[in-house]
């Protein structure tokens, strides 16, 4: 396997990320040392939150949640998935499966030996993080979920299945503008594999995937002019446009686009067809999480227009949901540990004083 390891320099002078690094080298099914990142913040001895991050950013994404929550004494940890932040990042697309992120991150758990584990994850950081669960379920204690899902969809209508196989396939690339129609839209009729597949298909075939500029557009959109402008830049090529800050730091793991094979190839992975890799797992998932007992809190944005909605099915079939105070994050957005990090650390905090 090749690996690609982002130079200490990118890392450099990133707004409020002041944290120390940690490492922990796990080996992979052909032999390979793959390193994992992980920032550890707080009292040793405080209760321990994982939280987990999604595509396509890192740890950065829990900068200000850890500072809330560490002021209230737990203990953070914050892991880069393999292919993002400082973590490692193999360079062929079928590196990249759900199993082998499950795989790898749960040699990660085991060989830091935590346990009494609280779990916040939202987008793949839900993904991987319930799969951990159910593979290391005496290591966790409790389980928050926001913006995420346990994806399991062998129903689908065949002819849903054959219009997102040949979207896929032979569809030209969407513009960004396709792209933001067609998430914009996910809750508003139609079936939600048909235009989740714009940004499965935008993220595989943009191969300079620009990251950081996607990301700042998203949480903190300059004024219309100026977004014209930005548009028309990376229309014109440049991958980055004016970068902010934020910007800088969500493009930081990425010298080159040979370190975006993560980003671009993990949304082809979301089990959303009965074709889907991973349907068995997931399937054997649902049925260990239908007799989850533990506590179980679901905190969904009220804006997110991709997983609005998705707490439904854990309230429905999670025994650990019940007689808990389910919370809407307001304003919160996809990424609600940008927009909302105090109403998240919150939400953690008094899940495990209830507890």
């Amino acid at each position: 396997m090749k690996i690609l390891r982002t130079p200490d320099e990118r890392f450099e002078g990133l707004a409020d990320y002041p944290f120390a690094p940690h490492y922990t080298t796990i080996e992979t099914h052909d032999g390979s040392d793959l390193r994992i990142h992980h920032l550890d913040e707080g009292p040793a001895d405080g209760p321990l939150v994982l939280c987990m991050h999604g595509q396509p950013v890192w740890s950065y994404l829990y900068r200000h949640v850890i500072g809330h929550l560490t002021a209230r004494g737990m203990r953070v940890i914050a892991p880069d998935l393999v292919g993002y932040g400082k973590s490692d990042k193999p360079a062929a697309r079928e590196d990249y499966s759900y199993e082998r992120q499950v795989e790898w991150m749960g040699k990660w758990l085991e060989g830091n030996a935590f346990s009494g584990i609280t779990l916040f994850g939202q987008d793949w950081g839900g993904l991987v993080g319930l799969r951990l669960v159910v593979n290391h379920s005496e290591r966790f204690d409790r389980v928050v979920m926001s913006n995420t899902g346990l994806p399991y969809n062998p129903d689908v209508p065949q002819e849903v299945v054959k219009e997102v196989e040949a979207f896929r396939a032979n569809a030209p690339t969407p513009s960004l503008v396709e792209l933001r129609k067609a998430l914009g839209s996910m809750g508003a009729g139609g079936h939600p594999a048909r235009k989740f597949a714009y940004w499965q298909k935008w993220c595989w075939e943009t191969e300079d995937l620009p990251v950081g500029f996607f990301m700042s557009m998203m949480l903190k959109p300059p004024p219309k002019p100026v977004q014209l402008i930005k548009f028309l830049l990376n229309k014109a090529g440049v991958t980055s446009p004016l970068p902010t800050a934020v910007a800088k730091a969500y493009d930081a793991p990425f010298p080159d686009p040979s370190y975006k094979m993560g980003p671009r190839a993990m949304p082809s992975q979301v089990p959303t067809l009965p074709t889907s890799p991973s349907l068995e797992e997931q399937r054997k998932a649902w049925t260990f999480f239908e007799s989850f007992e533990k506590p179980f809190l679901c905190a969904f944005a009220d804006n997110d227009p991709v997983t609005r909605g998705g707490e439904g099915q854990f309230l429905e079939r999670v025994p650990g949901t019940q007689g808990l105070p389910h919370t809407t994050i307001k304003g919160g957005g996809h990424f609600v540990q940008e927009s909302a990090p105090d109403q998240v650390a919150q939400v953690i905090f008094d899940l495990i004083q209830s507890t």
